[in-house]
């Protein structure tokens, strides 16, 4: 595995960065997720652009162009050869001394790491999976804004033990008002009488790029989707729920809290959306490299 750094191509083994990067004593820096699909790059532009927002928001300057960033990525995946692959692109504050004050670094760091995505087993997307609500809330808001995608994933670290613990692979975050905001990796969807509804990202959702590609799909598909206030009662009497993320791509949901959901099999409309996402994976919206 050849991973990027700060302008240098480096064997994994000898990719490392400094103790005193701030990305890893406070967590201070901003990344993205991005899928490799047959050898090509799926909404590289989307990310890039995502990632350079979340940098602004926390005063953060990337010391390269979006443009030149952009085409660093296609070389990386290019370099490491994989044709399904999962990109991590980050950005940290940098190099500097012990302190908050990020004054103390000089430059930001730029680091691209290509690696093999672990995905779902292929059963669950057959028979769907069973969720629980965390007992972690999201970060509220008025704090942190959830459209920043951050290094600080604490909250959403100690939501997933609670999830193994219980015997699942994800678990539902609640904003400290008890709406529903997304799960420990994933936006959350449910259908309900035909429609489709996602949590506000102003209530603590990340506007996730695979939940945008939904919303797509579904008005191709002449299904209604919407953003919504949405509780745990939603969830429970939704006709459908399911997951969407950059590695999870769309994840059938059959039972949240024990209460089976609709028929407890995933339904017609996941399946639609599940169906038309993977043949625009197979044919467009890619970067080809």
């Amino acid at each position: 595995m050849t991973v990027y750094i700060n302008g240098i191509m480096f064997e994994d083994k000898d990719a490392h960065i400094s103790v005193f990067d701030h990305g890893l004593l406070y967590g201070d820096g901003v990344f993205e997720g991005i899928r490799v699909y047959n050898g090509n790059i799926f909404k590289l532009r989307e990310h890039i652009k995502r990632l350079y927002q979340s940098a602004k928001s926390i005063y953060l300057d990337v010391p390269v162009s979006a443009d030149d960033l952009q085409q660093t990525v296609q070389d990386t995946v290019q370099i490491n050869g994989k044709e399904d692959a999962y990109v991590r692109v980050l950005v940290t504050r940098g190099e500097g001394g012990l302190g908050l004050d990020p004054g103390k670094c000089a430059k930001a760091s730029v680091i691209i790491i290509v690696s093999d995505i672990a995905l779902y087993p292929h059963e669950y997307y057959q028979k769907g999976i069973s969720i629980v609500t965390s007992s972690t809330r999201r970060i509220p808001v008025d704090v942190i804004d959830p459209r920043v995608k951050s290094l600080n994933y604490l909250s959403n670290i100690l939501a997933k033990i609670e999830a193994q613990h219980a015997g699942c692979l994800e678990a539902v975050m609640l904003s400290k008002e008890g709406f529903v905001t997304e799960c420990t990796a994933d936006n959350i969807f449910i259908v309900k009488d035909g429609s489709i509804f996602a949590p506000d990202p102003t209530i603590g959702a990340l506007d996730g790029i695979t939940k945008k590609t939904v919303f797509d799909l579904a008005d191709k598909l002449g299904i209604s989707a919407s953003s919504a206030l949405l509780t745990r009662y939603d969830l429970y009497n939704a006709d459908e729920c399911f997951l969407t993320g950059t590695g999870a791509e769309i994840m059938p949901v059959t039972a949240i809290d024990g209460r089976i959901i609709g028929t407890g099999q995933p339904g017609t409309v996941t399946y639609n959306l599940l169906n038309g996402f993977r043949k625009m994976v197979n044919n467009r919206e890619l970067t080809y490299i």
